[in-house]
C-alpha cells in the first residue's frame, strides 16, 4: 500500500511539474513573435505597467517605438519570403543593440519597440543605435526606421499615455522624413519637366507663387498651402508622357490629339503615385486640375465642391498664367483683360468664390511680367491662347 501511494504521489508531482512546464512553454509562445523571436505586443502590454510602476525620476525607464520606412516597397519588390527574412534580421539586430539595457519587441507588421528599464548613461545615443539597427540598404532598396522616445515617468507615467506619446512622436519623425523626401522628388520631377519643355517649367514657377497667395487667402493652413503649392508646381508633370509632336504643334490640335492631351492629368497622377508615399497626396489634386465648376471638365466630370479645393485653386492660377504669358502664337493679355476673363468664367469653369478672392489679390498690386515661351500648347485652360474673338470657346475648357 505504501509503495502504491508513493508511486501515485510521484506521478502526481510529475504531472504537476509537467503541467507547469507546459504552461510556461505556452506562456512563452503566447508572448513571443514567431518570426523574429522577440517579445510581442501582448508581452509589452504585460511588461509596460510593471516598468511604469517601478520607474522614478531618479531611476527612469524609456519606451522607444519604431516603424520601418521603405519596407512595404521592399516586400512588394522582392516578395514576402525575402520580407520576412529581412524582418527577422532587423529584429535580431535590435535585440543585440538593447539586450544589456532592456527588452525588444515586434508589435506586428513593420513596427518594433524597446522598453529600457536599465538605461545607460547616454539614453539618446542608445536610441540612435537602436534606430540604426533597424536600417538596411542594398543596390535596389533602402529601409530605415522612424522612432519616438518617451521617458518614464517624467513625460508619461501611465502605460496608455506612454504608448500614445511614443506613437505620436514616431509619426512626427516619419512625417518630417517624408517631407524631406517629398522636396527632393518634387525638385527632380520639376527639373525633368523643365529640361524637356523649358516653357512648362517656367509656367509652373509662375503658377506656384499665385497658388500660395490664393491658398492663403482662402484660409488653408500651412500644411495645406505647401501641399497645394507642390500640386501647382507639378500640375503639368503628366505632359512628359505626351508626344512632342502634340506638345510643340504650332497649329490647332485634332480631336484625337486633344483626347491624348486630356490624359495628361491622369498620367500626372500616376507619376506622382508611383513616386512614393510622400507624393501620393498630390495625385488626386493634379488629376482634378482640369475639372470644371459646371461638371464639363476632365477626366472625371466632377462639379462644384466635388473638385478638391486645391485643384480649384491651381486651375485658376494655371489659366491666369496662360493668359498673361506671351507665347510664339499669341501675345500676353493685360492684367485687367485676364481678370475680366476669369470673372466671365466664374461659376462655369471656375469656383466663383475663389475667382473673387484671386481678383481681389491681383488688384492689390500689378502682377510681374511673364517670360516669353517657346511651346505652342500651354493648354492652361485660359482664354488667351487665341484672339479675343475666339476667346470664349477656349476659356470654356477645351
Amino acid at each position: 500500500m505504501l509503495a502504491v501511494l508513493a508511486v501515485a504521489l510521484f506521478m502526481l508531482i510529475s504531472s504537476i511539474a509537467g503541467l507547469a512546464t507546459s504552461n510556461r512553454k505556452l506562456a512563452r509562445e503566447l508572448s513571443t513573435d514567431p518570426l523574429t523571436g522577440l517579445r510581442n505586443r501582448r508581452a509589452l502590454m504585460d511588461d509596460l505597467p510593471r516598468v511604469c510602476q517601478s520607474a522614478s525620476e531618479t531611476d527612469p525607464a524609456f519606451l522607444w517605438y519604431f516603424d520601418l520606412n521603405g519596407f512595404k516597397r521592399y516586400n512588394d519588390s522582392f516578395g514576402h519570403v525575402a520580407g520576412d527574412t529581412l524582418l527577422a534580421r532587423l529584429g535580431a539586430r535590435l535585440h543585440d543593440a538593447v539586450a544589456r539595457h532592456g527588452v525588444s519587441y515586434r508589435l506586428g507588421g513593420d513596427e518594433f519597440c524597446a522598453l529600457i528599464a536599465n538605461p545607460p548613461s547616454d539614453p539618446h545615443g542608445l536610441f540612435q543605435i537602436a534606430r540604426k539597427a533597424l536600417s538596411e540598404t542594398g543596390g535596389g532598396f533602402g529601409v530605415s526606421a522612424s522612432g519616438g522616445a518617451v521617458e518614464i515617468p517624467r513625460e508619461a507615467s501611465d502605460p496608455t499615455e506612454a504608448l500614445r506619446l511614443a506613437d505620436q512622436r514616431m509619426y512626427g519623425q516619419k512625417a518630417a522624413t517624408q517631407t524631406g523626401a517629398s522636396e527632393l522628388i518634387t525638385a527632380a520631377l520639376h527639373t525633368a519637366l523643365a529640361q524637356r519643355h523649358p516653357d512648362l517649367g517656367e509656367h509652373a514657377d509662375d503658377v506656384v507663387s499665385d497658388v500660395e497667395r490664393l491658398a492663403r487667402a482662402a484660409g488653408l493652413d500651412d500644411d495645406e498651402i505647401k501641399l497645394v503649392a507642390k500640386a501647382g508646381d507639378l500640375h503639368d508633370i503628366g505632359k512628359v508622357g505626351i508626344p512632342d509632336a502634340i506638345i510643340t504643334k504650332t497649329g490647332p490640335l485634332t480631336s484625337e490629339e486633344w483626347e491624348f492631351m486630356h490624359q495628361h492629368t491622369v498620367m500626372g497622377e500616376q507619376i506622382l503615385m508611383a513616386a512614393g508615399p510622400s507624393m501620393a497626396a498630390l495625385g488626386p489634386l493634379v488629376r482634378a486640375t482640369h475639372e470644371r465648376w459646371d461638371g464639363k471638365g476632365y477626366p472625371d466630370g466632377l462639379a462644384g465642391e466635388q473638385i478638391p479645393v486645391g485643384a480649384r485653386i491651381v486651375a485658376i492660377c494655371d489659366a491666369f498664367s496662360a493668359m498673361t504669358t506671351t507665347r510664339t502664337y499669341k501675345q500676353a493679355m493685360s492684367l485687367s483683360d485676364a481678370l475680366d476673363e476669369l470673372r466671365r468664367c466664374a461659376g462655369t469653369q471656375f469656383d466663383p468664390r475663389l475667382v473673387q478672392l484671386f481678383c481681389s489679390i491681383a488688384a492689390e498690386g500689378a502682377k510681374p511680367s511673364r517670360p516669353v515661351g517657346v511651346s505652342a500648347h500651354d493648354h492652361g485652360g485660359g482664354a488667351a491662347r487665341r484672339s479675343p474673338g475666339q476667346r470664349r470657346a477656349v476659356a470654356s475648357g477645351q
